[in-house]
């Protein structure tokens, strides 16, 4: 496996390595001549100022770039109005086959930071952040700098064979929080002056994660401990699940994002019916008819559906916020396994930062 890009996360290189499915490389060997000249024009129009920026009139903002809708929404609890967040997985899509459009060749060339999960979730994307960012603009990889190697984990979808681990640790709102931490370091080597700002937001944001940490381990306490079993359409909840003291006995969806083959079917539809499992979950992300199907024959299951790359309501909205999308999830799964999730009532899924004219002021 070849290195594609090497990005710097405080002291620490993280090593992007190039895997990436048949289609995406097709892609990326079709579309790598473009954005590369993309990258070439972006650097000789660009002013090779990496600090914050200033729009017209308005108060100097920091333009960051990232992938998944999750992570967009992490960035602006910790950034605040200081920063101006582009998420170029659109809601709803596939972000492990996400396909980028040559205009966000223009979006990473004005950007100031980069933010991406990591562990080969968004190849694509990083392919295009390394031939368009401009001289000295990092890319922060949330995932490497998250967990070691030995911490990896490798499941129904990610196979070891593979070579690539689950990437979903922000479905942990205790990795996501430490998602917070790295994202509030990197504002602060790019803007300095305004650490504390940074350093509150993550401070109450991560404040709100722990409460939310509570109220799930007590929602999950009513679930019977023998139904406390995840049957997923697609494997987000590899480090939700163990935190929580839920096992994990499967994954439908296989690891080239495919449908179940038959024989597949055939042996989800055995351990589901071992398992005593109440619930199969789909995704939002991923919906499939097999499903139904698979709920049908082993027993009458009800499906239900979880997000994992894909947030609540519209870009704007009250609930399109990572707390609301765990919260959801987390009443989804309690619920339908047989407990009480009412230790979520309530729960504020708002945003957490405060205006920085209000923090400049104070």
């Amino acid at each position: 496996m070849q290195p594609i890009a090497t990005a710097t996360l405080g002291r620490y290189p993280a090593v992007v390595p190039l895997h990436t499915t048949t289609g995406a490389l097709r892609w990326l060997s079709l579309a790598a001549p473009l954005f590369l000249l993309l990258g070439v024009v972006a650097a000789a129009c660009g002013d090779g100022d990496t600090g914050p920026h200033s729009d017209g009139d308005t108060a100097s903002t920091i333009r960051v770039v990232t992938t998944v809708s999750p992570i967009r929404n992490i960035i602006e609890n910790v950034g605040g109005d200081r920063v101006s967040v582009t998420a170029i997985v659109p809601e709803g899509t596939n972000s492990h086959t996400f396909e980028p459009a040559p205009s966000v060749a223009q979006d990473i060339a004005r950007a100031d930071l980069i933010v991406a999960n990591g562990l080969n979730l968004e190849l694509p994307a990083l392919e295009i952040a390394e031939a368009n960012r401009r001289d000295g603009v990092e890319i922060v990889l949330l995932g490497e700098a998250t967990v070691t190697p030995e911490e990896y984990v490798y499941d129904f979808s990610f196979p070891r064979d593979g070579g690539d681990p689950n990437p979903h640790l922000w479905t942990d709102p205790i990795l996501a929080g430490e998602y917070a931490a790295h994202v509030r370091d990197a504002l602060t080597r790019l803007d300095p002056d305004n650490a504390s700002y940074y350093a509150g937001n993550t401070d109450a944001f991560v404040a709100r994660l722990q409460a939310l940490d509570v109220a799930i381990r007590e929602a999950v306490a009513t679930v019977p401990e023998a139904q406390r079993v995840l049957l997923t359409y697609h494997d987000s909840f590899p480090y939700f699940a163990p935190r929580y003291g839920f096992t994990i006995i499967g994954a439908i969806q296989p690891s080239d994002f495919s449908e179940p083959s038959p024989r597949e079917v055939a042996e989800l539809i055995t351990q589901i019916r071992a398992s005593g499992a109440p619930a199969i979950f789909g995704s939002e992300v991923f919906p499939s008819e097999v499903l139904d199907t698979i709920a049908r024959v082993a027993g009458g299951g009800q499906v239900a559906t979880l997000r994992d790359d894909d947030l609540p309501g519209e870009r704007g909205d009250p609930e399109n916020t990572y707390l609301a999308m765990m919260v959801e999830n987390v009443r989804t799964i309690v619920t339908s396994l047989g407990g009480d999730a009412s230790a979520l009532d309530g729960f504020d899924v708002s945003y957490s930062w405060i205006p920085f004219e209000e923090y400049a002021g104070g």
